[in-house]
């Protein structure tokens, strides 16, 4: 069973390269193409793709309220959005982030590299490379903050090794460098994510970057990582 997908570009040169990447690969197929992001949340109802190759920067309706639409519908919320940029705006990029997008792969990456991140983002798994989580990171999150901040409510029903490997995954960390680092092993690295995914009713690694932003986490583990 192939993996069916959609490509939301408002350049139809975007739209025809990325398809062609795609529809060359015999585990995914492209089911149609969108211009904006209004037309993206009328496929997405109609045609009930796995995946999403969603562009940020649209006329009319955006990347970012079209996936904030998609993940809202409790009947579209099972698609994956990968969000494909030219990383010009990392405001944009964490704003997609925020409204439920899986991942993230940049418009100059290469045919191995775009089809590998649309099989990721299939499977159910977050897409974020250290590198430009971490360049997210250094750009919204303040390094001397005034004050350590109290623990949030939504926080505080994690443990503190719990609240630790967040950070570490927020930072852009594999489960093998967060192994290493705590000295612990693979498994129960992602035994406490599960479980930290779990208790924060959040899909994916990539919603866990963006509670540890939302609720001050690197300012109060600001040594960890």
């Amino acid at each position: 069973m192939t993996v069916g997908v959609i490509i939301v570009d408002d350049q139809a040169l975007i739209r025809s390269a990325v398809r062609s990447l795609l529809d060359g690969d015999p585990e995914l197929t492209v089911l149609g193409e969108a211009r904006n992001g209004a037309e993206a949340v009328q496929l997405v109802r109609t045609l009930r793709p796995a995946v999403v190759v969603m562009d940020i920067r649209m006329p009319g309706m955006d990347g970012i309220e079209a996936t904030r639409m998609i993940m809202d519908d409790p009947e579209t919320a099972g698609c994956q959005v990968l969000i494909l940029t030219t990383f010009e705006d990392d405001h944009y990029v964490f704003q997609a982030l925020r409204a439920g997008a899986s991942g993230f792969v940049g418009k100059g990456a290469g045919p191995d590299e775009l089809v590998q991140a649309v099989r990721t983002i299939a499977r159910g798994e977050a897409l974020l490379s250290a590198r430009a989580t971490r360049a997210l990171i250094d750009r919204f999150v303040p390094r001397t903050p005034q004050t350590v901040p109290e623990i949030t409510p939504e926080a505080a029903g994690l443990t503190e090794r719990e609240l630790e490997i967040v950070v570490l995954v927020a930072r852009g960390l594999s489960n093998d460098e967060i192994a290493e680092h705590l000295v612990i092993s693979p498994l129960t690295v992602k035994t406490h994510i599960n479980r930290s995914m779990a208790k924060l009713s959040v899909h994916d690694r990539a919603q866990l970057v963006i509670f540890a932003y939302e609720h001050n986490l690197f300012s109060r583990y600001g040594n960890v990582g």
